[in-house]
């Protein structure tokens, strides 16, 4: 067999129903763990189901039994630690709710050191995985997006916001409308304290639709009222 189809052949996917481990990140003091199986693999990424929200950029801790042929480092351990940097995550309708069908690159086995201090950072894969070449060089940091380039309009839409907590249970909401919404993101009035880097659901009974959204950042107005910031990471708002 020659080496260019040897190659090709390891990089195909294959599809390996492994458990995996999955631990995510939104802030500094928020995670959540999760356990899902593979759908896909190479020794260089794979997919697999999460009910977690999650987004292009966004890194993963996984856990998973790999097979040692597939894997670039730690051949004796039990469990295949590494790190991933999401490409892709889709939503699928699943048992009357969504699950995220989810790609990841894989990265190493060390997050940059970037990561702890702003663990809701995305990043884009800058170069091919080698397990000798540290997380720095692996990933940079996704440039930060004008959304202020989308049309916004100043509309208020009633939405129901809600707030998930570790195990993808509902534990805060309120009923609030946006100051500014686009198809992209939108502009929200809050009572309650959502740090930057959560994920949150939002529901309009006005536009039949429910869609997940990430805090890019908070701010109070000159009126003094709260309000975040968000994008919408599953599907554009029809306006």
């Amino acid at each position: 067999m020659s080496e260019q189809r040897k190659s090709k052949r390891i990089r195909e996917r294959l599809p390996l129903h492994l458990p995996v481990r999955v631990q995510g990140r939104e802030t500094a003091d928020f995670h959540w763990t999760e356990i899902t199986r593979l759908s896909n693999v190479t020794p260089f990424g794979a997919g697999f189901p999460l009910k977690h929200p999650t987004e292009k950029g966004r890194l993963l801790y996984l856990t998973i039994p790999m097979p040692r042929q597939l894997r670039v480092f730690d051949y004796l351990e039990d469990q295949y630690r590494i790190w991933a940097v999401v490409r892709y995550a889709k939503v699928k309708p699943s048992d009357g709710g969504v699950v995220f069908d989810t790609g990841v690159a894989f990265i190493g086995k060390r997050a940059p050191s970037s990561y702890e201090q702003q663990p809701w950072k995305r990043y884009d894969v800058d170069t091919a995985f080698e397990a000798v070449k540290p997380a720095e060089e692996m990933v940079k940091l996704a440039p930060a997006e004008d959304r202020q380039t989308q049309t916004r309009h100043n509309i208020a839409v009633d939405v129901r916001l809600e707030l998930l907590d570790m195990e993808g249970k509902l534990v805060a909401s309120e009923h609030t409308v946006t100051e500014e919404i686009s198809t992209e993101g939108a502009t929200l009035f809050t009572t309650l304290e959502i740090p930057t880097g959560r994920f949150v659901r939002l529901t309009s009974e006005q536009e039949g639709i429910t869609a997940h959204a990430a805090v890019r950042s908070r701010s109070t107005g000159a009126d003094g009222i709260p309000r975040i910031h968000v994008e919408f990471i599953d599907q554009e708002w029809p306006l």
